[in-house]
C-alpha cells in the first residue's frame, strides 16, 4: 500500500467513529489542514524535488486520497444532520392533536373592576350614574358647595389652579357634578352616583396621591334623614365587601354637609378585634358624608324648605385598596403585570 492509501484508509476508519461535528472538524484539520495537515506534510512536502513520472503520480494520489476524505466528511455530516433532525422530531414536533397552552387573556384593570362593582351596586337601588369635566370652574368646584373663596377647607384641597386668577381649576373632588346634576335633573327625586379622576397637590407615597378617583353619592327626596344616609352606606359596604361588615359614623366637619360625618368600615381581617392592618383600632377609615347643606341645595336649583338630601363620597382606590387588602396606593399605577394578573 502506498503511504497515500494508508492515510486515507486512516481518516476514513476515523470518519466513520465520529460522532459529533467537533470530532469531524478535528479530523478535517488533522489531514487535510493546508499546512499542518498529514496529506500536504507527508505527501506533498518535497515533492519538487522528485523526477517528473514520480511527482505526477503522487500528486495524483494524494489528490485522490483528500477527494476520497472529503466525500466521507460530507457523508458523515449529512448523517449526523439526519440523526439530529429524527431526535428534534421525536422531541421537540408540535403535537397538534395536543391541548395548547393557556393564553394569558387581558382584562379590565382592578381599578375599573371596583368602580364598575359599585356602579352596579348603586344602580340597584335606583341610582343613575353622572360625569363631570375634570378641568371646572371654582364657582362649580368651591363656591356652589358652599366654600367661598377664603374659606378654611380650601387650603386643604390643594388645587391645581390653570389660570392666573384661580377661576379653572383641575377639580378637586367629583363633587361638582352634584351640582350639575341637581341642574340638570330639575326637581327630586334626584338619586345619582359620580364616579371620576381628581386631583389635588398631595406627595406621591403608599397612601397618598395627586391624582385619584372618588365616587360622591347624592340622594334628594322629601323627608331624607341621617338614618336614610347610614342605611345606604350599610347597603354598600356589605355588597363591596360582605354581609358581616358593618358601618359606623363619626362626627366631622364639611363646608357642604351638615351634619357632617367620616363613615368607617369594621375591618374585615380581625372583626373589630385589632390588627396590623387596622391599626389595631378594628376599624378602617372610609369616606365622608353628611346631609346636604341647604346653600348646596339652593345652588343646585333645589328647595331646602321641601326637600333634603344627604351626600358622601370615598376614594375609588381606597375601597379596592380595602377589598384586596393592599398596602401601598402606587401598585396601582405602576402597570406591574405580576401585580395586574391578581384581580
Amino acid at each position: 500500500m502506498t503511504e497515500a492509501t494508508t492515510l486515507r484508509d486512516e481518516a476514513l476508519g476515523a470518519i466513520s467513529r465520529a460522532s459529533t461535528e467537533t470530532e469531524l472538524e478535528s479530523i478535517e484539520i488533522e489531514y487535510l489542514g493546508r499546512r499542518d495537515g498529514k496529506i500536504s506534510r507527508r505527501l506533498m512536502s518535497g515533492i519538487e524535488s522528485l523526477p517528473p513520472d514520480e511527482r505526477k503520480r503522487l500528486g495524483q494520489e494524494a489528490n485522490e486520497a483528500k477527494q476520497s476524505i472529503l466525500e466521507a466528511l460530507r457523508t458523515r455530516r449529512a448523517e449526523h444532520e439526519a440523526a439530529r433532525l429524527a431526535d428534534l422530531g421525536e422531541t421537540e414536533a408540535i403535537d397538534v392533536t395536543f391541548p395548547a397552552p393557556p393564553l394569558h387573556r387581558g382584562h379590565a384593570h382592578v381599578l375599573s373592576q371596583v368602580r364598575r362593582e359599585l356602579e352596579v351596586i348603586f344602580e340597584r337601588i335606583g341610582y343613575t350614574v353622572e360625569e363631570g369635566p375634570e378641568i371646572e370652574t371654582d364657582w362649580y368646584n368651591f363656591e356652589a358647595l358652599n366654600l367661598p373663596k377664603g374659606h378654611a377647607s380650601r387650603d386643604v384641597q390643594d388645587t391645581f389652579f390653570l389660570d392666573a386668577n384661580e377661576e379653572v381649576v383641575l377639580r378637586t373632588h367629583t363633587s361638582p357634578v352634584q351640582i350639575r346634576g341637581m341642574q340638570r335633573l330639575g326637581s327630586p327625586p334626584i338619586y345619582i352616583v359620580a364616579p371620576g379622576r381628581v386631583y389635588r397637590r398631595d406627595n406621591l407615597d403608599a397612601t397618598h396621591l395627586p391624582y385619584f378617583m372618588q365616587l360622591e353619592g347624592l340622594a334628594v327626596d322629601e323627608g331624607l334623614t341621617v338614618g336614610d344616609l347610614k342605611g345606604t352606606l350599610h347597603y354598600m359596604v356589605q355588597s363591596l365587601f360582605g354581609a358581616d361588615r358593618q358601618v359606623r359614623m363619626r362626627p366631622h366637619h364639611f363646608g357642604y354637609t351638615e351634619p357632617s360625618y367620616e363613615f368607617d368600615t369594621l375591618c374585615g381581617r380581625c372583626k373589630g378585634k385589632g390588627c396590623r392592618s387596622c391599626g389595631g383600632e378594628g376599624w378602617l377609615e372610609t369616606g365622608g358624608c353628611g346631609m346636604v347643606h341647604p346653600n348646596v341645595l339652593r345652588n343646585g336649583g333645589i328647595d331646602p324648605s321641601r326637600y333634603s338630601g344627604y351626600a358622601w363620597g370615598f376614594g375609588i382606590e381606597r375601597m379596592a385598596l380595602l377589598k384586596y387588602d393592599v398596602e401601598d396606593l402606587r401598585l396601582f399605577y405602576e402597570n406591574d403585570l405580576r401585580f395586574n394578573r391578581q384581580f
